[in-house]
Protein backbone atom coordinates (compact mmCIF):
# COMPACT_ATOMS: atom_id res chain seq x y z
CA UNK A 1 0.00 0.00 0.00
CA UNK A 2 1.26 3.47 -0.81
CA UNK A 3 -0.04 6.72 0.68
CA UNK A 4 1.27 10.21 -0.11
CA UNK A 5 0.21 13.53 1.41
CA UNK A 6 -3.36 12.43 2.16
CA UNK A 7 -3.36 13.53 5.79
CA UNK A 8 -5.64 16.60 5.75
CA UNK A 9 -9.00 15.28 6.99
CA UNK A 10 -11.25 17.94 5.46
CA UNK A 11 -9.59 18.08 2.03
CA UNK A 12 -9.78 16.20 -1.23
CA UNK A 13 -6.95 14.08 -2.53
CA UNK A 14 -6.00 12.49 -5.85
CA UNK A 15 -5.95 8.71 -6.12
CA UNK A 16 -3.69 7.40 -8.92
CA UNK A 17 -4.49 4.08 -10.60
CA UNK A 18 -1.94 3.96 -13.39
CA UNK A 19 0.28 5.79 -15.85
CA UNK A 20 -0.03 5.30 -19.59
CA UNK A 21 0.55 6.94 -22.93
CA UNK A 22 -2.24 8.20 -25.26
CA UNK A 23 -5.16 6.48 -23.50
CA UNK A 24 -8.61 6.26 -25.00
CA UNK A 25 -10.78 8.54 -22.80
CA UNK A 26 -13.70 6.16 -23.23
CA UNK A 27 -11.76 3.25 -21.72
CA UNK A 28 -12.43 4.42 -18.16
CA UNK A 29 -15.71 6.25 -18.73
CA UNK A 30 -18.42 5.06 -16.38
CA UNK A 31 -16.10 3.07 -14.12
CA UNK A 32 -16.91 3.66 -10.44
CA UNK A 33 -13.29 3.49 -9.29
CA UNK A 34 -12.83 3.47 -5.52
CA UNK A 35 -15.57 6.02 -4.80
CA UNK A 36 -18.89 7.03 -6.33
CA UNK A 37 -18.35 10.68 -5.41
CA UNK A 38 -16.21 11.61 -8.44
CA UNK A 39 -15.52 10.13 -11.90
CA UNK A 40 -12.35 8.37 -12.95
CA UNK A 41 -10.49 10.84 -15.19
CA UNK A 42 -7.31 11.52 -17.14
CA UNK A 43 -4.58 13.77 -15.76
CA UNK A 44 -2.01 15.01 -18.27
CA UNK A 45 1.62 14.76 -17.22
CA UNK A 46 4.61 16.11 -19.15
CA UNK A 47 5.19 12.92 -21.13
CA UNK A 48 2.40 10.60 -20.05
CA UNK A 49 -1.14 10.48 -18.72
CA UNK A 50 -2.17 9.42 -15.23
CA UNK A 51 -5.49 7.73 -14.57
CA UNK A 52 -6.84 9.34 -11.40
CA UNK A 53 -9.89 9.96 -9.25
CA UNK A 54 -10.68 12.63 -6.66
CA UNK A 55 -11.25 11.08 -3.23
CA UNK A 56 -11.69 12.32 0.32
CA UNK A 57 -8.32 12.65 2.04
CA UNK A 58 -9.79 11.45 5.33
CA UNK A 59 -10.47 8.05 3.74
CA UNK A 60 -6.75 7.55 3.15
CA UNK A 61 -5.08 8.64 6.35
CA UNK A 62 -2.82 6.04 7.92
CA UNK A 63 -5.44 5.37 10.58
CA UNK A 64 -8.28 4.98 8.08
CA UNK A 65 -6.28 2.66 5.85
CA UNK A 66 -5.09 0.49 8.72
CA UNK A 67 -8.69 0.10 9.77
CA UNK A 68 -9.62 -0.90 6.22
CA UNK A 69 -6.88 -3.54 6.16
CA UNK A 70 -8.67 -5.36 8.98
CA UNK A 71 -11.95 -5.46 7.01
CA UNK A 72 -11.49 -8.20 4.42
CA UNK A 73 -14.64 -7.39 2.45
CA UNK A 74 -13.83 -3.68 2.26
CA UNK A 75 -10.23 -4.38 1.26
CA UNK A 76 -11.37 -6.73 -1.48
CA UNK A 77 -13.76 -4.08 -2.76
CA UNK A 78 -10.94 -1.57 -3.09
CA UNK A 79 -8.64 -4.11 -4.72
CA UNK A 80 -11.31 -5.09 -7.25
CA UNK A 81 -12.16 -1.46 -8.05
CA UNK A 82 -8.48 -0.60 -8.52
CA UNK A 83 -7.90 -3.60 -10.77
CA UNK A 84 -11.03 -2.92 -12.86
CA UNK A 85 -9.78 0.56 -13.74
CA UNK A 86 -6.26 -0.61 -14.54
CA UNK A 87 -7.54 -3.50 -16.68
CA UNK A 88 -9.93 -1.30 -18.64
CA UNK A 89 -7.20 1.20 -19.52
CA UNK A 90 -4.60 -1.52 -20.22
CA UNK A 91 -6.95 -3.10 -22.74
CA UNK A 92 -6.64 0.06 -24.83
CA UNK A 93 -2.96 1.03 -24.42
CA UNK A 94 0.27 0.06 -22.59
CA UNK A 95 -0.30 0.83 -18.94
CA UNK A 96 1.89 0.86 -15.83
CA UNK A 97 -0.32 0.07 -12.82
CA UNK A 98 0.51 1.80 -9.54
CA UNK A 99 0.07 0.09 -6.17
CA UNK A 100 -3.35 0.28 -4.56
CA UNK A 101 -3.86 3.35 -2.37
CA UNK A 102 -1.35 5.56 -4.17
CA UNK A 103 -2.76 8.91 -3.09
CA UNK A 104 -1.49 12.51 -3.31
CA UNK A 105 -2.85 15.70 -1.80
CA UNK A 106 -3.64 17.32 -5.17
CA UNK A 107 -3.18 17.00 -8.93
CA UNK A 108 -0.06 19.17 -8.87
CA UNK A 109 1.56 16.91 -6.31
CA UNK A 110 0.84 13.98 -8.63
CA UNK A 111 2.60 15.77 -11.48
CA UNK A 112 5.58 16.70 -9.33
CA UNK A 113 6.03 13.22 -7.87
CA UNK A 114 5.51 11.20 -11.03
CA UNK A 115 7.74 13.50 -13.09
CA UNK A 116 10.65 12.10 -11.08
CA UNK A 117 9.81 8.65 -12.44
CA UNK A 118 9.71 9.62 -16.12
CA UNK A 119 12.64 7.42 -17.15
CA UNK A 120 11.24 4.39 -15.36
CA UNK A 121 7.80 4.85 -16.85
CA UNK A 122 9.25 5.25 -20.31
CA UNK A 123 11.29 2.04 -19.97
CA UNK A 124 8.38 0.09 -18.50
CA UNK A 125 5.91 1.19 -21.16
CA UNK A 126 8.37 0.24 -23.88
CA UNK A 127 8.94 -3.18 -22.33
CA UNK A 128 5.28 -4.11 -21.87
CA UNK A 129 3.87 -2.63 -25.10
CA UNK A 130 1.91 -5.35 -26.93
CA UNK A 131 2.68 -7.84 -24.16
CA UNK A 132 0.65 -9.53 -21.45
CA UNK A 133 1.47 -11.42 -18.28
CA UNK A 134 0.77 -15.15 -18.10
CA UNK A 135 0.95 -17.37 -15.03
CA UNK A 136 2.22 -20.95 -15.13
CA UNK A 137 1.80 -23.39 -12.25
CA UNK A 138 3.23 -26.90 -12.49
CA UNK A 139 2.33 -29.85 -10.27
CA UNK A 140 4.45 -32.97 -9.91
CA UNK A 141 3.61 -35.88 -12.23
CA UNK A 142 1.31 -38.50 -10.65
CA UNK A 143 4.14 -41.04 -10.35
CA UNK A 144 6.26 -38.65 -8.29
CA UNK A 145 3.32 -37.72 -6.10
CA UNK A 146 2.46 -41.37 -5.56
CA UNK A 147 6.06 -42.18 -4.62
CA UNK A 148 6.12 -39.43 -2.03
CA UNK A 149 2.80 -40.60 -0.62
CA UNK A 150 4.00 -44.20 -0.52
CA UNK A 151 7.16 -43.39 1.42
CA UNK A 152 5.15 -41.24 3.80
CA UNK A 153 2.72 -44.10 4.32
CA UNK A 154 5.60 -46.45 5.07
CA UNK A 155 7.01 -44.03 7.62
CA UNK A 156 3.60 -43.67 9.21
CA UNK A 157 3.11 -47.43 9.39
CA UNK A 158 6.51 -47.83 11.03
CA UNK A 159 5.64 -45.23 13.61
CA UNK A 160 2.30 -46.86 14.39
CA UNK A 161 3.62 -50.45 14.58
CA UNK A 162 6.78 -49.57 16.44
CA UNK A 163 9.13 -51.14 13.91
CA UNK A 164 11.93 -52.26 13.75
CA UNK A 165 11.55 -53.81 17.22
CA UNK A 166 9.92 -57.22 16.69
CA UNK A 167 9.87 -59.18 19.97
CA UNK A 168 10.74 -62.90 20.07
CA UNK A 169 9.63 -65.31 22.73
CA UNK A 170 12.61 -64.17 24.78
CA UNK A 171 11.68 -60.50 24.56
CA UNK A 172 14.60 -59.60 22.28
CA UNK A 173 14.35 -58.24 18.72
CA UNK A 174 14.05 -60.92 16.02
CA UNK A 175 17.23 -61.57 14.06
CA UNK A 176 17.49 -59.34 11.01
CA UNK A 177 14.57 -57.13 11.95
CA UNK A 178 16.77 -54.07 12.40
CA UNK A 179 18.59 -54.67 9.11
CA UNK A 180 15.32 -55.12 7.22
CA UNK A 181 14.00 -51.92 8.72
CA UNK A 182 17.11 -49.96 7.69
CA UNK A 183 16.94 -51.37 4.16
CA UNK A 184 13.30 -50.39 3.92
CA UNK A 185 14.10 -46.88 5.13
CA UNK A 186 17.02 -46.56 2.70
CA UNK A 187 14.84 -47.72 -0.17
CA UNK A 188 12.11 -45.26 0.74
CA UNK A 189 14.66 -42.47 0.99
CA UNK A 190 16.14 -43.31 -2.42
CA UNK A 191 12.67 -43.37 -3.96
CA UNK A 192 11.83 -40.04 -2.36
CA UNK A 193 15.06 -38.46 -3.60
CA UNK A 194 14.55 -39.75 -7.15
CA UNK A 195 11.01 -38.39 -7.15
CA UNK A 196 12.20 -34.99 -5.94
CA UNK A 197 14.95 -34.90 -8.55
CA UNK A 198 12.48 -35.84 -11.30
CA UNK A 199 10.10 -33.12 -10.12
CA UNK A 200 12.87 -30.51 -10.10
CA UNK A 201 13.91 -31.50 -13.62
CA UNK A 202 10.31 -31.19 -14.76
CA UNK A 203 10.02 -27.72 -13.24
CA UNK A 204 13.28 -26.58 -14.81
CA UNK A 205 12.24 -27.98 -18.21
CA UNK A 206 8.93 -26.11 -18.18
CA UNK A 207 10.53 -22.88 -16.96
CA UNK A 208 13.29 -23.06 -19.56
CA UNK A 209 10.96 -23.83 -22.47
CA UNK A 210 8.40 -21.15 -21.58
CA UNK A 211 11.20 -18.70 -20.74
CA UNK A 212 12.60 -19.03 -24.26
CA UNK A 213 9.26 -17.93 -25.66
CA UNK A 214 8.78 -15.08 -23.16
CA UNK A 215 10.33 -11.63 -23.12
CA UNK A 216 10.87 -11.78 -19.34
CA UNK A 217 10.01 -14.11 -16.47
CA UNK A 218 9.83 -14.30 -12.69
CA UNK A 219 9.88 -17.33 -10.40
CA UNK A 220 7.48 -17.01 -7.48
CA UNK A 221 7.06 -18.93 -4.26
CA UNK A 222 4.82 -21.99 -4.62
CA UNK A 223 1.32 -21.31 -3.34
CA UNK A 224 0.29 -23.27 -0.25
CA UNK A 225 -2.24 -25.94 -1.23
CA UNK A 226 -5.49 -26.61 0.63
CA UNK A 227 -5.32 -29.62 2.94
CA UNK A 228 -7.74 -31.44 0.64
CA UNK A 229 -5.48 -30.91 -2.41
CA UNK A 230 -2.92 -33.71 -2.65
CA UNK A 231 -1.06 -32.15 -5.57
CA UNK A 232 2.53 -31.01 -5.08
CA UNK A 233 3.29 -27.66 -6.72
CA UNK A 234 6.80 -27.63 -8.18
CA UNK A 235 6.74 -24.39 -10.17
CA UNK A 236 4.93 -21.09 -9.78
CA UNK A 237 6.13 -18.55 -12.32
CA UNK A 238 4.92 -15.62 -14.37
CA UNK A 239 5.97 -14.64 -17.89
CA UNK A 240 5.81 -11.53 -20.05
CA UNK A 241 4.72 -12.74 -23.47
CA UNK A 242 4.17 -10.82 -26.70
CA UNK A 243 0.54 -10.76 -27.77
CA UNK A 244 1.26 -12.44 -31.10
CA UNK A 245 2.81 -15.43 -29.29
CA UNK A 246 -0.15 -16.26 -27.04
CA UNK A 247 -1.33 -19.16 -29.20
CA UNK A 248 2.23 -20.46 -29.36
CA UNK A 249 2.33 -20.37 -25.55
CA UNK A 250 -0.89 -22.36 -25.27
CA UNK A 251 0.44 -24.97 -27.70
CA UNK A 252 3.73 -25.19 -25.83
CA UNK A 253 2.06 -25.83 -22.49
CA UNK A 254 -0.07 -28.59 -24.03
CA UNK A 255 3.07 -30.18 -25.48
CA UNK A 256 4.88 -29.96 -22.16
CA UNK A 257 1.96 -31.62 -20.36
CA UNK A 258 2.16 -34.58 -22.74
CA UNK A 259 5.96 -34.78 -22.61
CA UNK A 260 6.43 -34.48 -18.84
CA UNK A 261 3.22 -36.00 -17.51
CA UNK A 262 2.94 -33.05 -15.14
CA UNK A 263 -0.21 -31.03 -14.55
CA UNK A 264 0.39 -27.53 -15.95
CA UNK A 265 -2.01 -24.65 -15.32
CA UNK A 266 -1.82 -21.66 -17.66
CA UNK A 267 -3.63 -18.46 -16.65
CA UNK A 268 -3.91 -15.10 -18.37
CA UNK A 269 -3.60 -12.83 -20.16
CA UNK A 270 -3.19 -10.37 -17.29
CA UNK A 271 -2.07 -6.78 -16.92
CA UNK A 272 1.74 -7.13 -16.50
CA UNK A 273 1.91 -6.06 -12.85
CA UNK A 274 4.99 -8.22 -12.28
CA UNK A 275 7.10 -6.49 -14.95
CA UNK A 276 6.70 -2.78 -14.35
CA UNK A 277 8.71 -2.39 -11.13
CA UNK A 278 7.87 -0.20 -8.13
CA UNK A 279 7.26 3.54 -8.13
Amino acid sequence: MRQHDAEVPDANATYVFAVCRDPDPSSCAGLPGVTHEAPVRLLALDSFTAIVQTVRACDFTDEAWQSRLSDQRELERYARAHHDVVSAVAAACPTVPLPMATVYHADERVREALAKETDRFRAALKRIAHHAEWGVKVYAPPAATAATAATAATDDADRRTGRPVVPTDRGRPAAGAGLAYLERKRGAQRLRERSQEDALRTAETVDEQVGRLATASRRLRPHPQPSTDRRVQILNATYLVAEHRSEELALLTRTLRERTGAEIELSGPWVPYSFVGEV
